[in-house]
Protein backbone atom coordinates (compact mmCIF):
# COMPACT_ATOMS: atom_id res chain seq x y z
CA UNK A 1 0.00 0.00 0.00
CA UNK A 2 1.55 3.29 -1.09
CA UNK A 3 1.63 6.40 1.10
CA UNK A 4 -1.28 8.11 -0.72
CA UNK A 5 -3.54 5.07 -0.40
CA UNK A 6 -2.69 4.69 3.28
CA UNK A 7 -3.49 8.36 3.87
CA UNK A 8 -6.86 7.97 2.17
CA UNK A 9 -7.59 4.89 4.27
CA UNK A 10 -6.81 6.78 7.48
CA UNK A 11 -9.10 9.62 6.43
CA UNK A 12 -11.88 7.12 5.68
CA UNK A 13 -11.47 5.42 9.05
CA UNK A 14 -11.59 8.77 10.84
CA UNK A 15 -14.77 9.76 9.04
CA UNK A 16 -16.39 6.34 9.61
CA UNK A 17 -15.62 6.52 13.31
CA UNK A 18 -17.20 9.94 13.60
CA UNK A 19 -20.35 8.78 11.82
CA UNK A 20 -20.64 5.81 14.17
CA UNK A 21 -20.51 8.13 17.17
CA UNK A 22 -23.14 10.39 15.61
CA UNK A 23 -25.47 7.44 14.98
CA UNK A 24 -25.00 6.28 18.57
CA UNK A 25 -25.83 9.73 19.89
CA UNK A 26 -28.98 9.91 17.76
CA UNK A 27 -30.09 6.50 19.00
CA UNK A 28 -29.64 7.57 22.62
CA UNK A 29 -32.14 10.39 22.13
CA UNK A 30 -35.03 7.96 21.60
CA UNK A 31 -34.55 5.87 18.48
CA UNK A 32 -34.41 2.10 18.79
CA UNK A 33 -32.19 1.93 15.70
CA UNK A 34 -29.20 -0.31 16.29
CA UNK A 35 -30.64 -1.97 19.40
CA UNK A 36 -31.43 -5.65 19.87
CA UNK A 37 -35.03 -5.37 18.72
CA UNK A 38 -35.80 -9.02 19.41
CA UNK A 39 -34.31 -8.66 22.86
CA UNK A 40 -36.51 -5.66 23.64
CA UNK A 41 -39.62 -7.55 22.52
CA UNK A 42 -38.64 -10.62 24.54
CA UNK A 43 -37.98 -8.63 27.71
CA UNK A 44 -41.24 -6.69 27.47
CA UNK A 45 -43.06 -9.92 26.71
CA UNK A 46 -41.55 -11.51 29.81
CA UNK A 47 -42.86 -8.71 32.02
CA UNK A 48 -46.31 -9.01 30.43
CA UNK A 49 -46.31 -12.78 30.90
CA UNK A 50 -45.53 -12.40 34.61
CA UNK A 51 -48.34 -9.86 34.92
CA UNK A 52 -50.74 -12.32 33.28
CA UNK A 53 -49.72 -14.95 35.82
CA UNK A 54 -50.32 -12.57 38.70
CA UNK A 55 -53.47 -10.78 37.55
CA UNK A 56 -56.63 -11.74 35.71
CA UNK A 57 -56.30 -9.76 32.48
CA UNK A 58 -59.51 -8.52 30.90
CA UNK A 59 -57.93 -7.65 27.58
CA UNK A 60 -58.31 -10.08 24.70
CA UNK A 61 -55.28 -8.68 22.87
CA UNK A 62 -52.42 -11.09 22.24
CA UNK A 63 -49.10 -10.51 23.96
CA UNK A 64 -47.39 -9.28 20.79
CA UNK A 65 -50.01 -6.54 20.57
CA UNK A 66 -49.56 -5.76 24.26
CA UNK A 67 -45.84 -5.28 23.64
CA UNK A 68 -46.77 -2.71 20.99
CA UNK A 69 -49.16 -1.03 23.42
CA UNK A 70 -46.32 -0.64 25.93
CA UNK A 71 -43.87 0.62 23.32
CA UNK A 72 -46.21 3.19 21.82
CA UNK A 73 -47.51 4.32 25.21
CA UNK A 74 -43.97 5.22 26.25
CA UNK A 75 -43.35 6.86 22.88
CA UNK A 76 -46.21 9.21 23.73
CA UNK A 77 -48.82 7.84 21.31
CA UNK A 78 -52.46 8.32 22.23
CA UNK A 79 -54.93 5.45 22.42
CA UNK A 80 -56.37 6.11 18.96
CA UNK A 81 -52.92 5.92 17.38
CA UNK A 82 -52.10 2.71 19.23
CA UNK A 83 -55.44 1.21 18.20
CA UNK A 84 -54.76 1.98 14.55
CA UNK A 85 -51.29 0.45 14.79
CA UNK A 86 -52.53 -2.88 16.14
CA UNK A 87 -55.83 -2.89 14.21
CA UNK A 88 -57.98 -2.76 17.34
CA UNK A 89 -60.68 -0.53 18.78
CA UNK A 90 -59.69 2.32 21.08
CA UNK A 91 -61.60 0.88 24.09
CA UNK A 92 -59.57 -2.32 23.64
CA UNK A 93 -56.38 -0.31 24.02
CA UNK A 94 -57.69 1.39 27.16
CA UNK A 95 -58.57 -2.01 28.62
CA UNK A 96 -55.10 -3.29 27.81
CA UNK A 97 -53.40 -0.25 29.33
CA UNK A 98 -55.29 -0.68 32.58
CA UNK A 99 -54.34 -4.36 32.73
CA UNK A 100 -50.72 -3.29 32.25
CA UNK A 101 -50.93 -0.55 34.93
CA UNK A 102 -50.27 2.11 32.29
CA UNK A 103 -52.42 5.10 33.19
CA UNK A 104 -52.68 8.50 31.59
CA UNK A 105 -53.38 11.79 33.34
CA UNK A 106 -56.79 11.99 31.70
CA UNK A 107 -57.72 8.62 33.23
CA UNK A 108 -58.06 10.36 36.58
CA UNK A 109 -59.87 13.44 35.31
CA UNK A 110 -63.46 13.03 36.45
CA UNK A 111 -66.53 15.32 36.63
CA UNK A 112 -67.11 14.20 40.21
CA UNK A 113 -65.18 13.63 43.45
CA UNK A 114 -62.82 10.83 42.39
CA UNK A 115 -61.19 10.41 45.84
CA UNK A 116 -64.67 9.93 47.31
CA UNK A 117 -65.44 7.46 44.50
CA UNK A 118 -62.25 5.59 45.31
CA UNK A 119 -63.05 5.43 49.01
CA UNK A 120 -66.56 4.21 48.23
CA UNK A 121 -65.18 1.37 46.11
CA UNK A 122 -62.66 0.42 48.79
CA UNK A 123 -65.21 0.51 51.59
CA UNK A 124 -67.94 -1.78 50.30
CA UNK A 125 -67.26 -2.87 46.71
CA UNK A 126 -70.48 -1.43 45.26
CA UNK A 127 -71.77 -2.32 41.81
CA UNK A 128 -71.36 -0.04 38.82
CA UNK A 129 -75.08 0.70 38.98
CA UNK A 130 -74.83 1.78 42.61
CA UNK A 131 -71.83 3.99 41.85
CA UNK A 132 -73.60 5.53 38.88
CA UNK A 133 -76.59 6.47 41.00
CA UNK A 134 -74.50 7.80 43.89
CA UNK A 135 -72.15 9.94 41.75
CA UNK A 136 -74.72 10.95 39.14
CA UNK A 137 -72.93 9.44 36.17
CA UNK A 138 -73.96 6.82 33.66
CA UNK A 139 -73.21 3.19 34.43
CA UNK A 140 -70.59 2.73 31.70
CA UNK A 141 -68.60 5.67 33.04
CA UNK A 142 -68.88 4.30 36.57
CA UNK A 143 -67.55 0.96 35.35
CA UNK A 144 -64.64 2.71 33.61
CA UNK A 145 -63.59 4.68 36.67
CA UNK A 146 -63.92 1.57 38.76
CA UNK A 147 -61.38 -0.06 36.43
CA UNK A 148 -59.09 2.96 36.73
CA UNK A 149 -59.26 2.83 40.52
CA UNK A 150 -58.53 -0.91 40.46
CA UNK A 151 -55.51 -0.41 38.18
CA UNK A 152 -54.17 2.37 40.41
CA UNK A 153 -54.55 0.21 43.48
CA UNK A 154 -52.90 -2.82 41.88
CA UNK A 155 -49.95 -0.72 40.71
CA UNK A 156 -49.49 0.92 44.09
CA UNK A 157 -49.64 -2.38 45.98
CA UNK A 158 -46.54 -3.56 44.11
CA UNK A 159 -44.87 -0.12 44.25
CA UNK A 160 -45.32 0.34 40.48
CA UNK A 161 -42.92 -2.55 39.94
CA UNK A 162 -44.13 -3.57 36.50
CA UNK A 163 -44.16 -0.01 35.18
CA UNK A 164 -40.59 0.35 36.41
CA UNK A 165 -39.62 -2.85 34.62
CA UNK A 166 -41.12 -1.62 31.35
CA UNK A 167 -39.19 1.63 31.75
CA UNK A 168 -35.95 -0.22 32.52
CA UNK A 169 -36.25 -2.29 29.34
CA UNK A 170 -36.93 0.73 27.16
CA UNK A 171 -34.27 2.87 28.82
CA UNK A 172 -31.71 0.12 28.23
CA UNK A 173 -32.79 0.16 24.57
CA UNK A 174 -32.11 3.89 24.33
CA UNK A 175 -35.72 5.07 24.51
CA UNK A 176 -36.46 7.89 26.93
CA UNK A 177 -39.24 7.18 29.43
CA UNK A 178 -38.83 10.31 31.52
CA UNK A 179 -42.18 11.83 30.57
CA UNK A 180 -44.18 8.71 31.36
CA UNK A 181 -42.23 8.07 34.57
CA UNK A 182 -42.87 11.63 35.75
CA UNK A 183 -46.56 11.23 34.97
CA UNK A 184 -46.71 8.07 37.05
CA UNK A 185 -44.81 9.45 40.02
CA UNK A 186 -46.25 12.95 40.19
CA UNK A 187 -49.75 12.75 38.76
CA UNK A 188 -51.17 9.36 39.60
CA UNK A 189 -49.66 8.99 43.06
CA UNK A 190 -50.94 12.41 44.04
CA UNK A 191 -54.44 11.29 43.11
CA UNK A 192 -54.24 8.31 45.48
CA UNK A 193 -52.61 9.85 48.53
CA UNK A 194 -55.94 10.04 50.32
CA UNK A 195 -56.28 6.26 50.57
CA UNK A 196 -52.85 5.36 51.94
CA UNK A 197 -54.48 4.24 55.14
CA UNK A 198 -56.63 1.78 53.23
CA UNK A 199 -53.69 -0.13 51.77
CA UNK A 200 -52.23 -3.04 53.63
CA UNK A 201 -48.76 -2.01 52.49
CA UNK A 202 -46.65 -2.57 49.42
CA UNK A 203 -46.44 -6.12 48.18
CA UNK A 204 -42.76 -6.89 47.56
CA UNK A 205 -43.21 -10.53 46.59
CA UNK A 206 -42.17 -11.59 43.10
Amino acid sequence: MDEKTEELRDIFMDVSGEEAVTESQEASRGSLTGTDEAGVVDRLGDVIERMRERYEFRTELADDNLVTVVRLFYEGSDDATIAAEIDADEPDVVEARLDLHLLREEDTEAPFDLPAFRRRVADSDPSAAELAAEFDIDESRAAHYRRVVAAQGAARRVSHRFQSEFEDVLTDAGLSTQHAAALREDGLDEATEDIDSLDSGADVSM
